[in-house]
C-alpha cells in the first residue's frame, strides 16, 4: 500500500486543525479538521479558489439561518425550505463548492436552536482555522521539473525514432518498424500536458509556463508526423527527388532537442525547394502522383519546422 504526499499532507493537516480549534476552546472544532480534508486540492491555484468558495458559502449559509430560523421555526421542515433555497442561490453565485462545508453549519445551528454574534464568530473561526492549516499544509509541493524533463526526452526519442523510419521508407521502400510510437506518443504528451498544466497552477506568484508550451507545441507537431507518415507509405515506387528529402528529414531528425531554433534548417528547407524545382518535369502519370506527395512530404515539413521555429522557450532552452 502505498501514501501519497497528498494523503500524509492532509491527515498532518486535519490533526493540527482539530487540536488548534480545542485550544481555542471552540464548539465543534472537529469541523476545522473537515475543512482542511475538504480544502487540500492537487495544486495551490485550487486549493485557494475552493477556499475562498467554502468561506463565502458558509457566511452565507449563516446569513439563511438568521433569516428562516429566527423569522419561523427552528424545525426540521425549515430546513428542507433553507436548502430548497440556499443551493441554487450558491450555484448562481459559483459556491458551489461550498455547499457541503455550510451544511455542516447549518446543522450546527440547528442543534443549538438558537443564533447569536458568539456562535456566528464561532463558526468563522472554525472555518478560519480550516482554511488557513489547508492552505499552509499545501504551500510546499513536490517539484515536478525533474519529471517533466523526463517526459520531454521520451518525447523526442520518440520523434526522433519515427522521423529515421520515415527515412528509411523513403529510401528503402521497406521497414521492418511497428509503429508503437505513433501509438506511444500521445499517450506521453497527453501525461506530459497534464503533470505542466498542474505545475503552472502551483506557481501563485510568478507562472514558469515554459514546459506548458514545449507540449503543447509537441502536440501540433505530432499531428503533422501523423499526417506525413500515410504519405510516404503511398509511395509506392522509388523516385530519385525521394532520397534528397530523405536526406533532410534524417537531419530534422538528428536536430529534435529542446534548444533547436529550427531557423537554420528552415533555411536548408527553402534551399533544397529550390533544387527540386529545378529538376525536369515529371514525364509520366506515376511521376507527377509521386512529385506531388514529396512536395506535400516538404510542405508538412515546413509546418513541422515553423511551428518549432516560434516557440520561445526559456533563457537557458533557447538559442
Amino acid at each position: 500500500m502505498r501514501i501519497g504526499y497528498r494523503t500524509m499532507k492532509t491527515a498532518a493537516g486535519a490533526a493540527a486543525a482539530i487540536y488548534i480549534a480545542q485550544l481555542l476552546g471552540l464548539q465543534f472544532y472537529s469541523s476545522a479538521g473537515i475543512l482542511v480534508i475538504l480544502c487540500v486540492q492537487n495544486t495551490k491555484k485550487k486549493s485557494l479558489e475552493v477556499s475562498f468558495q467554502r468561506f463565502a458559502a458558509c457566511v452565507l449559509a449563516m446569513l439563511f439561518c438568521f433569516v428562516l430560523f429566527e423569522g419561523l421555526a427552528y424545525h426540521a421542515a425549515v430546513i428542507g425550505l433553507l436548502l430548497l433555497l440556499y443551493i441554487p442561490v450558491a450555484v448562481a453565485l459559483r459556491l458551489q463548492e461550498g455547499i457541503v462545508t455550510s451544511s455542516v453549519i447549518v446543522m450546527h445551528i440547528y442543534s443549538l436552536q438558537h443564533i447569536s454574534w458568539g456562535i456566528v464568530w464561532n463558526e468563522i473561526l472554525i472555518l478560519a482555522v480550516g482554511i488557513a492549516v489547508a492552505l499552509l499544509v499545501n504551500l510546499h509541493m513536490p517539484d515536478e521539473e525533474g519529471e517533466l524533463r523526463r517526459y520531454q526526452q521520451q518525447v523526442e526519442e520518440s520523434f526522433k525514432v519515427i522521423l529515421h523510419e520515415l527515412t528509411v521508407y523513403l529510401r528503402q521502400r521497406e521497414s521492418q518498424w511497428d509503429g508503437k510510437e505513433l501509438l506511444e506518443t500521445p499517450r506521453l504528451l497527453e501525461e506530459a500536458g497534464a503533470l505542466s498544466s498542474r505545475r503552472l497552477e502551483n506557481h501563485l506568484m510568478y507562472a514558469d509556463d515554459y514546459y506548458y508550451r514545449y507540449f503543447a507545441m509537441r502536440v501540433r507537431q505530432f499531428g503533422i508526423l501523423e499526417r506525413m507518415v500515410p504519405l510516404v507509405a503511398s509511395l509506392s515506387w522509388t523516385y530519385e527527388q525521394a532520397g534528397m528529402i530523405a536526406d533532410f528529414i534524417e537531419s530534422v531528425g538528428r536536430s529534435v532537442r529542446p534548444e533547436n531554433t529550427a531557423v537554420i534548417l528552415l533555411r536548408e528547407l527553402q534551399e533544397m525547394r529550390q533544387r527540386l524545382s529545378a529538376t525536369g518535369l515529371p514525364q509520366t502519370r506515376g511521376e507527377f502522383e509521386a512529385r506531388a506527395m514529396l512536395l506535400q512530404l516538404v510542405n508538412e515539413m515546413e509546418r513541422f519546422l515553423l511551428i518549432k521555429s516560434r516557440f520561445i522557450g526559456k533563457a537557458t532552452h533557447t538559442t
